[in-house]
């Protein structure tokens, strides 16, 4: 029996996760902190529906 594993990935540098994990935190950020307390409804309602959802605290 033939069988062969092939695996199909990049290296990826620990600047280059840095990064990313930097980039995921300012999302996060702005969802929580910007968004939360913007002035347009919708936007400001999401931000406050995923904050409870994550048990963020926000009164």
């Amino acid at each position: 029996m033939n069988s062969s594993i092939r695996t199909f990935g990049t290296d990826v540098s620990a600047q280059s996760r840095l990064m990313q994990l930097a980039l995921a935190g300012l999302l996060g950020l702005f969802v929580i902190g910007f968004v939360g307390f913007s002035h347009v409804e919708a936007a400001h309602n999401a931000g406050h529906d995923y904050r409870h959802s994550m048990a963020f605290p926000c009164h």
